[in-house]
């Protein structure tokens, strides 16, 4: 009893004061605010404001008033559509497969489908060139040109950003199908036939889910500036990229990613409604649903279909990019020209990564946490942020930090570069930790409160360490984002701090596509090595470390 009110009174006491996790909470809160919420909120003060500053909206007017601006939001809607639709037709089929069906080599089928979704979708953009361009190897081998039309195309972006982002979908779904409750299923088998069964019962179950990946792979498609640049597709990320770049007027810039950031809020708000908490909660059935077998010439077809997407998608951009350097010694030319951009993405990605998952463990920590009605806010708002075109985030970093003092020293470096990469990331982190923290009973937590531990010291010795897993693959994704990163970086970017993807897509116009070519490949393969590392030394679900 003596003990118990010795707790008490050291909890009461430290309640009376400012909680250690309040504070870093807080903290946590006005960094990201600093870094990801005001370079938006800056831009569209701007967007509102003449050069006298007063309020106008003449902006928005031109934009609703010209018919190329609404023809651009068509373009726009189109490209953003077609992918989703494209992506979703291509990878729900296949996450299925992978939750319900026995397939060989499963774990290794599913990492090469995986593959495009961490190559930056303009590298891919780029090896469409290199297939399907005037001077491409379909051109080389047919002796003439006859899908150059396709190459710089509407079809073509929509093609490659649908390759791009599928497994998006292929992951959301099998996650969904995994998600079934078993039982349900085995119910209906009473008094139905399995394919009556599926229709009714497992595919309203994961369609929600399915959908929400397709708003996701829409909104990302909005936003994406490498892809619709290099097939000359104009949409409202590439012309927000002319307007600041050639006329640098930053009102008509954000004016012209307005109409994406209305669309990209409804649908943060459609997806958190139409998957609620499931948008965090990742548990599985503890028994597998109603299984997908097939006879074994069908299941040798689908084996075939698989390694087709996977040629398609992965094998075929990949032969093109190394087709196209034409041996070893323009590959060690390339890197011999571009070691300093090469070295400079790698520590910037490094930095970035590790800060933007110190902050969004706190960030994912809070909002899984969190009860009541306002963490409803929070996944929207992420979601929101992270479908931000990252040319907006660029322009707004220059017009936020482009100041005197410690602002101005940090925006004249390469650190800046750094902070566009908290910006366009950590939302995206933080859902992703958060995700992870809800795994995480909070018994031991309230455990440690009563023994008398300090919340410093239960983070960092109960949760963090639970946390080992979410934590590197949080850091791997950060990585890989950081690493490809371009319409944000290609504006802050100090003059002599390039990285690579800035010097890919700055020579692409005016040097040999060898050297273009060889930098893309190392690209790629400097972005596979953390996804291989993280798949081979993070334990299999369901396995234990022996003791």
């Amino acid at each position: 009893m003596e003990t118990v009110s010795v707790n008490s009174s050291a909890i009461r006491h430290s309640r009376a004061l400012p909680s250690a996790r309040g504070l870093t909470l807080v903290l946590a809160v006005i960094l990201f605010v600093l870094f990801c919420v005001l370079p938006v909120v800056y831009m569209f003060i701007v967007s509102v404001t003449d050069a006298a500053g007063s309020f106008t909206l003449n902006n928005y007017r031109q934009l609703l008033s010209e018919p190329r601006q609404r023809g651009l939001m068509l373009t726009s809607i189109v490209l953003g559509g077609g992918a989703a639709i494209f992506a979703t037709v291509l990878g729900a089929p296949l996450g299925l497969l992978f939750a319900r069906a026995r397939l060989p080599a499963k774990r290794f089928l599913r990492l090469a489908l995986v593959v495009p979704l961490v190559v930056p979708p303009y590298i891919v953009a780029l090896a469409w060139v290199l297939f399907t361009g005037p001077g491409g190897l379909f051109a080389r081998a047919g002796g003439r040109d006859f899908l150059s039309d396709w190459t710089y195309s509407l079809t073509g972006a929509v093609v490659v950003l649908g390759l791009a982002f599928y497994p998006l979908s292929m992951l959301a779904t099998e996650a969904a199908a995994r998600r079934v409750d078993a039982r349900l299923e085995e119910s209906a088998l009473l008094a139905a036939n399995p394919r009556r069964v599926f229709w009714r019962i497992t595919l309203p179950l994961i369609g929600p889910t399915v959908a929400a990946a397709g708003l996701i792979v829409f909104v990302l498609a909005l936003s994406e500036f490498g892809v619709p640049a290099l097939l000359r597709v104009r949409v409202f990320t590439t012309e927000a990229f002319t307007a600041f770049a050639a006329f640098y007027d930053f009102g008509a810039g954000v004016a012209l990613c307005a109409p994406l950031l209305v669309v990209a809020l409804i649908v943060s708000l459609a997806i958190k409604f139409i998957i609620g908490e499931r948008l965090l909660v990742t548990t599985r059935s503890l028994q597998l649903g109603l299984p997908l077998t097939f006879s074994r010439p069908f299941q040798t077809a689908i084996l075939i279909g698989i390694t087709g997407v996977i040629c398609v998608s992965t094998l075929l951009p990949l032969a093109a990019l190394l087709f196209e350097t034409t041996g070893i010694n323009r590959i060690a030319s390339a890197v011999s020209t571009s070691g300093h951009a090469i070295a400079n993405s790698l520590w910037l990605a490094f930095v970035g990564a590790t800060l933007i998952v110190a902050l969004a463990v706190v960030l994912g920590y809070g909002r899984a946490r969190t009860r009541g009605r306002v963490r409803t806010f929070f996944d929207p708002a992420f979601i929101l942020l992270f479908a931000v075109p990252s040319t907006v985030v660029g322009i707004g970093i220059i017009g936020l930090w482009n100041r005197d003092g410690v602002m101005g020293q940090v925006y004249s470096s390469q650190w800046i570069i750094v902070v566009a990469f908290i910006a366009r990331f950590a939302p995206v982190a933080a859902l992703m930790l958060a995700a992870s923290v809800r795994q995480i009973s909070t018994s031991s937590e309230h455990a440690a409160e009563i023994a008398g531990a300090s919340w410093t010291r239960t983070f960092a010795s109960i949760v963090l360490p639970q946390l080992r897993n979410g934590l590197a693959a949080t850091w791997v994704v950060s990585f890989i984002f950081c690493f490809g990163e371009l319409g944000a970086t290609i504006l802050v970017a100090p003059p002599g701090e390039s990285t690579l993807p800035v010097r890919v897509y700055t020579l692409i116009a005016n040097t040999p596509s060898s050297e273009v070519a060889s930098l893309a490949l190392m690209q790629v393969g400097i972005t596979l090595v953390p996804l291989l590392m993280l798949t081979v030394f993070l334990p299999k679900k369901g396995t234990k470390k022996p003791a």
